[in-house]
């Protein structure tokens, strides 16, 4: 008899706290899809008298849904496949060798994690403007007598440059991730691929990577989020190239414009901010609800707790 309170105890606790956790999404569902009126219609709470999904349709226009996910995915996706690659290589290294510097490249790690990015946009955005290819760019132009750089601003190109070297959104937390988890696996798989035969790149393509599969999807999801929700890097780098953050951003603008014309009232306006702000959330929405047993499962065995 003791057992019954208990669950009915704890199924109301989780319940409150599942609402909680949901109550955004459903709130912008049921306002997507419901027309001015019924907001207007104190009766109305969760459930419309009407279903309008051309609110969704005039969102979807407005942030141009199709040509900005495509450019979304062509960012974050590459980008991140990069990032686990870089960031794997270099938590490998912190995590398994020593060597002279690997105090300090760990400070620089914590350092890329603790900075808010707004302290250095200045200069490095000016940097990327006049990309002179590590310096190599002034080499040519002591001979030339004219630097040689290019512009990486509104090129995709950059964020893959910076993933590529460990520099993409959140690349110090990855790096951090993929440094414990192989700091917990046992060293007697290196040492029997030693014995065999094997070089220290040989090891961690055929050994320690297919360990390491749970950090890699941990990586792998957290960094498609991030990139996917980026709003301060998108606008500042690649302005012509908008991804879903950016367009939902401009599309607020737009509306907000339009309802001080009388285009629009001000109940359309919360219609079709919430519609918007839905179709951005969606993709990655589906993809956790898809990969949600494997996403946990990595998070527990890649020691992620609070």
């Amino acid at each position: 008899m003791r057992k019954i309170p208990i669950a009915v105890f704890r199924t109301v606790i989780l319940g409150g706290l599942s609402f909680i956790l949901l109550y955004p999404v459903l709130f912008m569902l049921t306002f997507s899809i419901r027309s001015p009126i019924d907001l207007e219609n104190p009766m109305i709470l969760w459930v419309p008298q009407t279903l309008v999904w051309d609110n969704l349709y005039k969102a979807a226009h407005y942030i141009s849904f199709a040509k900005t996910f495509v450019s979304t995915v062509q960012v974050g996706l590459v980008s991140s496949l990069i990032q686990i690659v870089s960031c794997a290589v270099v938590g490998y290294g912190l995590a398994r060798f020593e060597f002279k510097l690997k105090k300090y490249i760990m400070a620089a790690v914590i350092v890329t994690i603790m900075v808010p990015p707004q302290i250095v946009i200045a200069p490095t955005y000016l940097y990327y403007s006049f990309f002179d290819f590590f310096g190599i760019g002034k080499l040519v132009g002591l001979i030339t007598g004219t630097n040689f750089s290019i512009s990486l601003i509104n090129n995709p190109a950059l964020f893959y440059i910076l993933a590529a070297f460990g520099l993409g959104i959140r690349a110090g937390l990855f790096i951090l991730i993929f440094m414990q988890f192989f700091k917990g696996l046992p060293k007697e798989l290196e040492e029997a691929a030693y014995i065999d035969g094997s070089g220290v790149l040989q090891t961690f393509v055929r050994i320690m990577a297919p360990n390491a599969i749970p950090a890699v999807v941990t990586v792998f999801l957290f960094s498609i989020v991030f990139y996917w929700n980026d709003y301060f890097y998108s606008a500042m780098y690649i302005p012509k190239h908008p991804t879903m953050s950016v367009s939902l951003a401009l599309m607020t603008q737009s509306l907000y414009g339009y309802m001080y014309n009388g285009v629009i009232t001000k109940l359309e306006l919360s219609t079709l901010l919430q519609a918007g702000s839905l179709l951005t959330i969606l993709p990655p929405l589906i993809v956790y609800i898809v990969f949600q047993r494997y996403f946990t499962e990595s998070i527990e065995r890649t020691g992620i707790v609070g």
